[in-house]
């Protein structure tokens, strides 16, 4: 989307904010009559106050939502006119993508070029799953002759989602567009850092004629908002994408309730593995600061850890500080800007001191390191590269979710799949190598949801998202998310 930087700051300056709660159709205040202050890291100024929602609006919530899916409007209603009114929601979507882009970049600091090209990411994803509602048939089991045995898909009932700051609406629609496309009513709890796109795609979603009650956004904390949901007795379905030590309070809210479905995307540490044999070194270098550096780095499969093989070593570092130059933070308001800010202050206090831990365990600093753009008032880190780093430094080891890479030097693919295999994560590897036969051995034995070849492209709706190990379980995107949001019936009739 070609924007000026007039376009943008005229459209920021006639911006409408809602700061309400979602709940039945209807913008709201908490019951409590809480708020929270929602600054921007761009400028650490005041965006507005947000409703602080609690147990008790959580609950409102879940009536509204069950009682929207057992009169059946949404849940029953026929599939094709299902994906009309979503194909509507995606119309009105693009249409108010500048706005959605902006207060994306205003919740969180992504440059506006890259958070508008989030919202169109949003809208295919809710195009594909729209247009799937009618491609998809149930079964009829081989049995003897009077037997009909059919198996079919039925929604869950009410799913909730609670996701994160990074990707605002994205990570959320990974999760609403194919809850609500297999007909699910939907309770999202957005990250308090950002949750200012989804409380206005809820009122684009009542224009676009989505039952009252069947999308509902509550923003507030997880202790209290986000615990009340993973705890509700009449909730079916929870979703989750953050942290892994909030994941796993997830599966414990599932099992002290009523055991609710929980798929989790998780934390990452995703090694990038360079072999000296790699098609185009030139190439890896600028993908390896591509994938790091976009988004600031606040990614949860960003390829963190370089891993470089020794005998190109030297000469692939020297193209990397090269790449990493154009990712010097600027203003996210600026089109041309390719990195913005931090989320927050916390965020910012958390990498740098993670960059000291760096320093301290004897890892060799050879660019960044150090906050920028103070005089803003918002939280820009430049883009930090480490090599000489041993893969048990704590950088190495924790998500640090920030501008911060790791290289790794190794002799040979054993080591390499060694040194790649050695983290409690599995959500993303790369492989950077000419020799198919190579590549094939690695892709096999490194546990990841998702391994990538001689390219860090895997932006197609039809293929799944997901983790091993710590890294969580469950899929987002293709065909195999619509599965996390049905359960399976079998209807057995005996002709007589």
């Amino acid at each position: 989307m070609a924007l000026s930087f007039e376009e943008v700051i005229n459209a920021k300056n006639s911006i409408s904010i809602k700061n309400q709660a979602f709940i039945n159709g209807k913008y709201v205040n908490s019951v409590s009559g809480k708020v929270f202050e929602d600054f921007s890291p761009v400028d650490g100024k005041l965006v507005t106050s947000v409703a602080e929602c609690d147990i008790e609006d959580i609950n409102n919530a879940v009536k509204a939502a069950r009682a929207v899916f057992e009169k059946g409007s949404w849940s029953r209603m026929a599939p094709n006119k299902r994906k009309k009114i979503l194909f509507k929601l995606a119309d009105l979507m693009k249409k108010n993508i500048l706005e959605l882009g902006i207060l994306e970049t205003l919740d969180m600091g992504k440059p506006i070029s890259a958070a508008t090209g989030d919202i169109a990411a949003c809208i295919n994803c809710l195009n594909w799953y729209a247009e799937a509602i009618d491609k998809i048939y149930d079964d009829v089991a081989p049995t003897r002759d009077n037997i009909i045995a059919m198996i079919t898909k039925e929604p869950l009932g009410v799913v909730g989602a609670v996701t994160p700051w990074n990707y605002p609406l994205l990570m959320a629609f990974w999760k609403i567009a194919p809850a609500l496309a297999t007909g699910n009513s939907f309770i999202l709890k957005p990250a308090e850092q950002s949750p200012l796109s989804a409380l206005k795609v809820s009122e684009l979603a009542m224009e676009a004629g989505v039952p009252e009650g069947v999308f509902n956004v509550v923003p507030g904390f997880g202790p209290t908002a986000g615990k009340a949901l993973g705890m509700h007795m009449d909730v079916d379905k929870l979703g989750f994408t953050g942290s892994t030590e909030v994941g796993k309070l997830f599966l414990k809210y599932s099992g002290d309730s009523n055991m609710k479905r929980v798929s989790l995307e998780c934390g990452g540490k995703s090694p990038n593995i360079i072999f000296a044999d790699a098609p185009d070194l030139d190439l890896a270098a600028k993908q390896a600061a591509d994938g790091m550096f976009f988004n600031s780095g606040q990614v949860c499969d960003a390829p963190s850890r370089l891993l470089i093989e020794k005998s190109v070593k030297d000469e692939f570092l020297e193209k990397l500080v090269q790449y990493s130059k154009p990712w010097m933070p600027a203003d996210p308001f600026q089109p041309e800007t390719s990195m913005g800010s931090m989320v927050d202050e916390n965020q910012t206090s958390r990498v740098l001191s993670y960059i000291e831990n760096g320093k301290s365990e004897g890892a060799n600093l050879i660019t960044g390191g150090q906050q920028v753009k103070k005089e803003s008032g918002g939280y820009y880190i430049a883009p930090t590269i480490f090599e000489g780093v041993k893969n048990d430094m704590k950088i190495a080891k924790e998500e640090i979710f920030g501008p911060v890479l790791c290289a790794i030097d190794f002799d040979g693919e054993n080591q390499a799949l060694e040194i790649a295999n050695d983290t409690d994560y599995g959500l993303n590897a790369i492989i950077w190598s000419n020799d198919l036969n190579k590549v094939h051995k690695l892709a096999k034995r490194i546990k990841s949801g998702k391994v990538l070849v001689n390219s860090m492209s895997d932006g197609d709706m039809s293929v799944p998202h997901g983790g091993y190990k710590q890294s969580g379980f469950g899929r987002d995107k293709s065909i195999e998310a619509m599965g996390q949001y049905t359960q399976t019936k079998l209807t057995w009739i005996e002709l007589k």
